[in-house]
């Protein structure tokens, strides 16, 4: 990946955790430029190692192999046609271009970019920042294989990766690109738990947040299903049979079913 120089549009939260991650995970062996228009969120990236802060767009996609954008998907109408332009402009081979916007299609890149455009459409999620990172990846025609083993050794080295087919993404974005926000809640209500119970706010984080990462840690460490693990953990008449009867009767599960639903409708819903 040495000649990959990959460029980031975008230094906010998404951004700046893909920036983070692969940045500490090259240690400095890889080129990564980056330009947001907010100069401080850049230049507190840019210490990394193999990170450079670039002036502007047009430079951004002058020096990027691999240009990303990490834009809010309202600010795509107005980047898209400069990038365009500046393609167009630049000598070498065309760019891959990858977008982790959500409501933003590989149809509508393509009508803004050119039909013969390399789009990678990734689905990842803020983990990435600490290298624990979840991608879906789906591709146009125009990406090759060699070109797609590169766009996936980006999110391979910022957690794990899968490619899905684009229709799927929908479906990501509730199981995995929303749903790290499900699990603070779990583990925020864990903490304020033990607090009460009279554990120190240190300790109650401790003890939620790894026996949060043990329990993720069997399911895709062991060929054991989560269903199963559950009952594994559940002693007749023991405590824990005690709580899991507690969230059968909120309906905890179908109340998480739920909320990623909402999220695949929501994502529907803007998709353009």
């Amino acid at each position: 990946m040495k000649e990959l120089k990959l460029g980031i549009l975008g230094a906010g939260n998404m951004g700046g955790a893909i920036a983070r991650g692969y940045a500490q995970a090259s240690g400095g062996s890889e080129e990564l430029y980056l330009f947001d228009q907010d100069d401080l969120k850049v230049q507190q990236i840019a210490v990394l190692p193999g990170v450079t802060a670039v002036s502007g767009i047009e430079e951004l996609v002058l020096k990027s192999k691999v240009l990303l954008f990490a834009v809010k998907p309202n600010a795509f109408d107005e980047v898209l046609p400069q990038i365009a332009a500046y393609a167009e402009k630049a000598e070498g081979s065309s760019r891959i271009y990858v977008s982790i916007a959500a409501g933003i299609s590989i149809a509508y890149l393509e009508s803004k970019l050119g039909a013969a455009s390399r789009i990678v459409r990734v689905m990842p999620n803020t983990p990435a920042m600490v290298g624990a990172g979840m991608s879906a990846l789906a591709r146009n025609a125009n990406v090759t294989d060699s070109d797609f083993q590169n766009v996936f050794r980006i999110f391979e080295s910022i957690g794990r990766a899968v490619e899905v087919t684009e229709e799927q993404i929908h479906a990501v974005i509730g199981l995995s690109g929303s749903s790290p926000a499900y699990a603070y809640m779990y583990i925020r209500a864990l903490i304020e738990d033990g607090i009460r119970q009279g554990l120190s706010p240190e300790t109650a984080r401790l003890l939620a947040a790894q026996s949060t990462l043990g329990a993720a840690k069997m399911v895709l460490d062991t060929d054991i299903s989560a269903a199963q693990l559950c009952i594994n953990v559940c002693s007749p008449g023991g405590t824990t049979i005690e709580a899991v009867h507690v969230l059968e009767e909120k309906n905890f599960i179908e109340t998480v079913g739920a909320a990623s639903d909402a999220a695949i409708a929501k994502s529907k819903l803007m998709t353009k």
